[in-house]
């Protein structure tokens, strides 16, 4: 029987409450800082392209970049992730990273942008699955889209806070650097602080903890080993989890909404700029309307999921909601109507990523966990690559953002499309067990 932890006052609520407050504020501050980080360049962009001469199509490959170094090292970096521990990985990859978003700074045109951009991917590799896998190790499986989803309201937060911040930043003319030079160098500082923070403040494993009594344990111990076993799809064999062709299935999924997210982010910014004559102190403040409503809507979305215990359509109704917005928004030329769609897009795009993580996560732990969330995150970030490249190139070629639009909104239904797919599947699968039993 499926037991609510949210409504009722009952020793495992209180458990998951206590590990939700000691560790989801500093895991969302880590996320806040790396996509950040990430999708700065998005910003960087409205000064730093005619500063280095690049063209919309060299900006879209060297934004996409960053996620061909990302890919090829993500499933080494979580292994090694579930060997030595969240606290020295996770603190490795920050500080690693730091550096190298730092050093943004200091290229000098499209090939030291590119080359520092992929260096940038390998270093954060491993960073977000290593902490899905974390979560799966200190939260049972029927409470996991909301606490991914407060752990992942930091993605669009990132955006809220950091698009007027980056974009105050730009203003900055100092000892020789550009405002964008200045962005990237101060952006950059709280990332190396908090990598060399994660070494005392995030612990491994609930055994580890003096704020979990042993009763707590024990109970949060046989609520994990239950997770082992229900879905009867764990596997103890990293190389069988990557094998599973659902795993393979979910990687494509995820590939479609991540052609759209990062389209979309890295090139909102100038999207809204094209949209009329604002400067670039208020193209980030309008750009952080959307994401506001999107964290709004990726909290509520990922509680309801919980709440009703469905997933399937938790995950595949929010794209499908963007790829309309994209879709109809592409094509309106009223400035107020063609943001309103972003603001929809940006809503569908992340509202249902917390109920995407609990779904695919299920029935996997241990290494077999960290390996195969892994996967799935390389091969959806392999979209990250397209989707900012392909949009550079079709603006390039066509002048707007019309048919950019329209291709990472069909890339968006395609994959609510294999959701449900995969759904009906499964359930064909079951029956026929059925029969033969």
């Amino acid at each position: 029987m499926r037991m609510r932890a949210e409504g009722a006052d009952t020793p495992g609520s209180a458990v998951l409450r206590k590990t939700a407050w000691r560790l989801i504020p500093l895991l969302g501050v880590l996320y806040f800082f790396a996509f950040l980080d990430r999708v700065n360049v998005g910003f960087a962009a409205l000064t730093m392209n005619a500063d280095l001469g690049l063209s919309s199509a060299a900006f879209g490959l060297g934004a996409g970049i960053f996620f061909i170094g990302y890919t090829a090292f993500e499933i080494p970096s979580n292994v090694l992730l579930e060997r030595f521990g969240a606290r020295v990985w996770i603190a490795r990859i920050m500080l690693s990273w730091g550096v190298l978003s730092a050093a943004m700074a200091f290229v000098q045109g499209p090939t030291s942008f590119y080359v520092v951009r992929f260096l940038l991917g390998v270093a954060e590799a491993g960073f977000f699955p290593g902490i899905i896998y974390y979560l799966t190790c200190w939260f049972p499986a029927r409470d996991r889209a909301r606490i991914i989803a407060l752990f992942m309201i930091a993605l669009p937060l990132s955006s809220v806070i950091g698009a007027p911040i980056s974009t105050a930043l730009l203003g900055i003319q100092a000892a020789g650097l550009h405002g964008w030079q200045w962005m990237f160098l101060l952006e950059a500082i709280p990332t190396i602080v908090l990598g060399f923070a994660v070494l005392w403040l995030l612990p491994d494993r609930p055994g580890d903890v003096a704020w979990l009594t042993r009763k707590e344990k024990v109970w949060l111990g046989s609520q994990l080993a239950i997770d082992a076993t229900e879905h009867g799809e764990h596997t103890h064999s990293l190389k069988q989890a990557l094998l599973l062709p659902r795993v393979w299935r979910y990687g494509l999924v995820y590939f479609c909404v991540l052609v759209g997210l990062y389209g979309f982010s890295f090139w909102l910014p100038q999207i809204i700029a094209s949209l009329g004559t604002l400067n670039n102190l208020q193209v980030g403040a309008v750009t952080t309307i959307p994401y506001a409503l999107a964290c709004v809507a990726l909290v509520l979305w990922g509680r309801h999921s919980d709440a009703t215990g469905e997933r399937v359509w938790h995950v595949a109704l929010p794209p499908m909601l963007a790829a309309l917005a994209l879709a109809a928004g592409g094509w309106l030329t009223a400035p107020v109507a063609a943001f309103g769609g972003l603001c929809l897009a940006a809503i569908g795009i992340y509202a249902g990523l917390p109920a995407f993580w609990a779904l695919a996560s299920r029935g996997l732990q241990g290494a077999a966990a960290a390996g195969a969330i892994a996967l799935i995150n390389s091969l959806g970030n392999i979209g990250g690559f397209l989707g900012p490249f392909a949009i550079g190139m079709v603006k390039e070629r066509t002048g707007s953002f019309t048919l950019s639009m329209l291709f990472i909104a069909s890339c968006l239904a395609v994959g609510a499309g294999i959701v449900v797919w995969e759904r009906v599947h499964e359930q064909r699968a079951v029956g026929l067990l059925g029969k033969v039993s």
